[in-house]
């Protein structure tokens, strides 16, 4: 068992994407332990993004992710890091499969929709900012 951070950005909240995102990841047989809709702090995102700061969009991404709603979840299953990161698709939504989220609903790597950890050991990392307080699984 794996648990992960699952991020949908403003543009998925805005999109009105919550519940399908949500329920394609239920489907998965992964389980929701955690979940909150919020105004990213950016002391938070920046953390988060910590490794890119000194790369030239760090400023924009961290922009947009503070720009309105995320909805951050904690997700739990078997090889959950894995099956989420397949479940989202390529991070620029054009070489996306078809099936994924960012295939069926992204168009633009600038609102690829979501963040998804990319191994346990970022996920141990960024859950620990989300969801300092714990999950409830």
């Amino acid at each position: 068992m794996e648990t992960t951070l699952v991020l949908i950005k403003p543009g998925g909240v805005a999109r009105n994407l919550i519940g399908e995102i949500t329920r394609r990841i239920e489907a998965r047989d992964l389980q929701v332990a955690a979940l909150v809709l919020m105004k990213a702090d950016r002391a938070i995102v920046e953390e988060h993004y910590g490794e890119h700061r000194e790369k030239p969009f760090f400023a924009d991404v961290v922009d947009y992710l503070c720009s309105g709603p995320v909805v951050a979840m904690a997700v739990t299953g078997t090889n959950a890091v894995k099956a989420i990161r397949t479940m989202m698709g390529a991070t620029n939504p054009i070489e996306a499969t078809p099936g994924t989220i960012r295939g069926d609903f992204a168009l633009t790597i600038d609102d690829n929709l979501t963040h998804s950890s990319s191994d346990p050991e970022a996920a141990a990392r960024e859950l620990a900012l989300w969801f300092p307080e714990g999950t409830v699984r």
